[in-house]
């Protein structure tokens, strides 16, 4: 394929240190010939494996497709990064392209008529083959891919289906390219000292070099960076500011111009539905949870509503002793939403003595980073040694290379944490390269998993450490326990490598690995003042774990109104506004008007920019169920760091992947399933 003059090889042959590619050896233009070259070839491989005159085996089939398509893959891998972490006008352009081309590719392979007859003859004779647990699961997987695709429906069908995963390519494309447009394009330029009235010098710090970044040195930017717009939501005392910012950040996608979303929610949705019910399921959501551990929508709401009402009646708490606040300064008006977070934070201060401005100067990100490796090394015995010598895609990005205590080198972990224009908001981890053991057509035996985070902390004026919330730092460590998914999966096949796992279950090693962060030996550890060096004192240790649940009414608030509101859009037919029904499902359920969701429908980037978490932002509450029961593990020994209980997690849920179904997974670490008790204990929603 590199013979090719027109295709540039470090694409799809990755020779930088470790195996890693060379980012700065591949231009924007190179991307389109090699997506092009990278779907013929992995066409021509489908053929080979679809019309081989062998009988199906799983050797000549199913191994045969969990290796096809690695160019592909790799194009794949390094164009989806840039996208995401460091787009432009030319890679936006590319991405409004090639997003229904490959669609139609993976429509036109489960649709492929002799393919399919072939897998479904392994599927029928499974239990005749002698299959391990992993390859039974490999090929469950494959089947019922196929069969979500189309490969059962009558041609016309196929057709329409393939037109409807075209589309709905594109609708997600567009609708995340806009909310990254909103909140490139809008910032707040502050100079008085009125308008700055209550900020901290860190988030003046912050915000400075925000406007630097945008080209207004010597201003004070607020953008739409969650890492910026809360702690001045928090802190601010111009309440006419904050409300501007506000309605600003929860605007985003609904704006009446060409980055409005509210149609692309619309059309998905119908198209969704049909979906659904050309392949013969009621609605999206009983499609989408047919491979999960909630299996229906039922189950999803009857958790979602028990959490709610607790939750509401104690965010109703929470506004009164706000409201009181609010009385006490001589002001008159009610608790609006961007009124919450600031007297919260003077709440907490009075309640706990102690402020979110009193904390950051303890988590110095560096540390935090460091705290989150240290935590592996104890639980997982691996550690991390930064590579500053090996160029990441960007130049904030920085490379680490993973070890066991042998000293052998298991993966590659790059990260990437500042907050920038190019950069679609919020946080994730994905992969260059997944672990697994096959043998690819180049001979080489398996492959190292190379993994990444994004963040999108706020980056530091020149010369200044970059300090973090206490939200912050536990983010870093949710999207690092992601990571270790990845990094430390252990299994035969790439298609149940890592977090290839269902979606409700994928959360579990991301939100279990927040629970460190808090463990008192590691805040002593890491939680050092940025100047002095000296460690958090521990009677703000003791206050900050004690108002760990503080605020919980209102957190959780707006996670399940969100999380109802994504199931509404999932289980009902397609017929009404999509803003209608937002707002019909939140007068039902007793919104409190004081909060708004976390995640408002037309920049629920989550649920509408792609398919992942649509019918499923539910998840992260299912796998909170999980963690909370599985933190408890360790408590109960009375050791956080427990090597046998670590042990029995590593086996079980990091390295297991999707090899085993993930109750078996959970019940080999636990010896049972949870109850939602722990998690409810957890938010201080139950004794």
């Amino acid at each position: 394929m590199s013979d090719t003059p027109s295709l540039n090889p470090q694409i799809f042959y990755w020779d930088g240190e470790h195996g890693l590619p060379r980012f700065d050896a591949v231009l924007d233009s190179d991307f389109r010939p090699a997506f092009d070259a990278a779907i013929a070839a992995h066409e021509k491989e489908i053929d080979q494996i679809a019309d081989n005159g062998q009988p199906a085996t799983f050797a000549n089939t199913i191994v045969a497709l969990e290796i096809a398509g690695d160019e592909l893959s790799r194009v794949s891998s390094l164009f989806w990064n840039k996208a995401g972490a460091d787009t432009n006008d030319a890679i936006q352009s590319l991405e409004r392209e090639i997003s229904p081309v490959m669609s139609r590719h993976y429509s036109k392979i489960g649709q492929n008529e002799a393919l399919f007859r072939r897998i479904d003859a392994l599927w029928e004779a499974k239990d005749t083959l002698g299959l391990t647990l992993e390859e039974t699961r490999v090929l469950e997987r494959h089947w019922k891919g196929f069969v979500k695709s189309g490969a059962k429906l009558p041609k016309e069908q196929q057709t329409r289906l393939a037109a409807i995963n075209e589309r709905l390519a594109s609708l997600g494309a567009n609708f995340g390219q806009n909310v990254l447009a909103d909140e490139k394009s809008w910032a707040l330029y502050l100079t008085s000292e009125d308008e700055l009235a209550g900020l901290p010098d860190f988030l003046r710090d912050a915000m400075a070099g925000a406007a630097a970044n945008r080209g207004e040195k010597g201003k004070f930017a607020v953008t739409l960076s969650r890492s910026i717009i809360e702690p001045f939501l928090t802190f601010s005392e111009n309440r006419a500011l904050r409300e501007e910012a506000f309605r600003a950040w929860t605007a985003r996608g609904e704006n009446d111009g060409p980055t409005d979303n509210r149609s692309i929610v619309a059309e998905t949705l119908a198209l969704r539905d049909e979906k659904a019910k050309l392949l013969g399921y009621v609605n999206y959501a009983a499609l989408k949870l047919d491979n999960t551990m909630a299996k229906t929508a039922e189950h999803v709401d009857d958790l979602l509503m028990k959490v709610w009402e607790k939750a509401r009646v104690r965010a109703e708490e929470e506004e009164a002793d706000l409201a009181v606040l609010i009385a006490e300064e001589g002001k008159n008006h009610a608790v609006a939403p961007w009124d919450w977070r600031h007297y919260a934070e003077k709440l907490r201060a009075q309640k706990y003595n102690f402020s979110e401005g009193e904390l950051k100067p303890y988590l110095q990100l560096e540390k935090i980073i460091d705290a989150c490796f240290a935590v592996a090394a104890r639980l997982f015995a691996i550690k991390a040694i930064q590579r500053s010598d090996i160029a990441g895609y960007h130049a904030d990005v920085r490379v680490f290379e993973i070890r066991d205590l042998n000293d052998n080198l298991i993966a590659l972990f790059l990260g990437d944490y500042f907050a920038r224009p190019s950069k679609r908001s919020g946080a994730w981890m994905s992969s260059f390269q997944s672990q697994h053991k096959l043998t690819l057509k180049n001979g080489t035996k398996g492959e190292m998993p190379i993994i990444y985070n994004v963040c999108n902390f706020a980056k530091p004026a020149e010369g200044k450490p970059a300090l973090l919330s206490l939200d912050d730092a536990r983010t870093l460590f949710h999207e690092f326990g992601h990571a270790l998914h990845g990094m430390l999966s252990n299994v035969t096949y790439p298609s149940v490598s890592g977090t290839g796992v269902s979606r409700d279950f994928v959360e579990l090693p991301s939100q279990l690995y927040e629970h460190w962060l808090t463990i008192p030996d590691v805040l002593k550890e890491f939680a050092l003042h940025f100047e002095t060096g000296e460690p958090m004192p521990e009677a703000l240790l003791d206050k900050v774990l004690a108002a760990r649940t503080f605020n919980s009414g209102f957190a959780t608030v707006e996670f399940t109104s969100s999380a109802l509101v994504d199931m509404a859009f999932h289980t009902r037919p397609p017929t009404a506004e999509p803003m209608d029904v937002e707002r019909e499902v939140l007068a039902s359920i007793g919104m409190p008007s004081s909060i708004v969701m976390r995640h408002r429908t037309p920049h629920f980037s989550h649920v509408f920019s792609g398919d992942g978490y649509s019918a499923g932002y539910y998840s992260y509450m299912w796998s909170e169920v999980l963690d909370a029961d599985a933190f408890d593990a360790f408590m109960e020994t009375g050791d956080a760091f427990n090597p046998e209980t670590a042990r029995k997690l590593k086996d079980c849920i990091y390295s297991a992947g999707g090899s085993v179904d993930p109750e078996d997974a959970y019940k080999a670490f636990r010896g049972k399933l949870p109850s939602p008790d722990a998690m409810l204990r957890k938010k201080g929603l139950a004794a």
